[in-house]
């Protein structure tokens, strides 16, 4: 569900000695952050089900937007300048929030929001697979291959092969791993084009939504009709998305990078699909077999050992 954009190539500012440090220890922002992107799910299924999952993915990015607007707004960042920049973060917003949010508000219209969750962790095992091909300086070790078959298996697992994939509907899943696919294509283009530009992450990020939310507000009018009624607790659902699942998790996420690093903050990934199954299983009722947290615990063990590093030779 990450929003934010792939790494920073800039050495990090001498912390401000005049602003005190975060009060809420990390540990607890991490468990926040966990929570809000794992019940991001949950809230996509109740607000498709009284908008149209362009309406929930529109509704979603203008309430991110308006808050980290509002951030910027606190901080005085400006938005970043240059028609070619803008141009990149275009990019970077269709494939980082523009087009998984619309894939995986349109994959929950047919299947349940745990298995999108489960889905969302098989981001990592794309990525790698990815970089070894899109990025040279990204080697793959024999634990990283390993890790990316596991994962793989376990994606297998989840959806039931050695049933024919029995009950589970073929184009939701898709697009729900498609949706995964899309951010690491999104993170190397970024790695590309956008590092060291000189510009704060809060800056890039905000432009980066305001980009998102201009391709949604072009693309929606053409497939969805004006709602002809507004239900309050679908209502609420996006705006608990936008501006918790999208707009408050990035700014918790750029304080634990700063705070724990990336390497840390990222394994938030891994609580995202625990949390989405039981909020599923708890409040919607989805029903749980077997072979789904068995899938999802291989899926998250392949994708830990992708994340693994190999020692660099002197």
């Amino acid at each position: 569900m990450s929003t934010v954009t792939a790494s920073r190539t800039q050495s990090p500012a001498t912390p401000d000695q005049s602003h005190p440090r975060p009060r809420l220890d990390w540990r607890l922002r991490f468990g926040a952050l966990s929570l809000i992107w794992g019940f991001s799910f949950l809230l996509i299924k109740v607000g498709t089900s009284g908008f149209a999952p362009f309406q929930v993915t529109l509704g979603r990015l203008v309430f991110g937007t308006a808050v980290l607007v509002a951030a910027m707004a606190v901080k005085r960042e400006r938005l970043p300048r240059g028609g070619r920049l803008w141009a990149h973060m275009a990019v970077a917003a269709f494939f980082l929030n523009a087009l998984p949010f619309s894939l995986f508000a349109y994959s929950e219209l047919t299947i349940p929001s745990t298995l999108a969750g489960i889905c969302n962790a098989t981001s990592p095992l794309w990525g790698m697979a990815l970089s070894v091909v899109a990025l040279s300086e990204d080697r793959p070790t024999r634990v990283r291959v390993a890790g990316l078959g596991l994962g793989f298996l376990g994606v297998l697992t989840v959806l039931g092969a050695w049933q024919g994939f029995h009950g589970l509907d073929a184009t939701g899943t898709a697009m729900a791993l498609l949706a995964s696919l899309s951010y690491p294509v999104g993170w190397i283009y970024v790695r590309r084009t956008l590092a060291g530009t000189g510009d704060s992450h809060l800056s890039m990020t905000g432009g980066q939504l305001l980009m998102a939310t201009v391709q949604l507000a072009v693309v929606t009018p053409l497939f969805t009709g004006m709602p002809k009624h507004f239900a309050p607790v679908p209502l609420l659902a996006v705006a608990a998305l936008g501006a918790l699942g999208t707009g408050l998790a990035v700014l918790l996420q750029y304080g634990l990078v700063a705070e724990v690093g990336p390497t840390t903050a990222q394994m938030v990934t891994y609580f995202i699909p625990v949390i989405a199954t039981a909020a599923g299983v708890a409040i919607l009722g989805e029903s749980l077999r077997w072979n789904t947290p068995v899938g999802a615990a291989i899926v998250l063990a392949g994708a830990a050992l992708t994340q693994v590093r190999g020692k660099k030779r002197a």
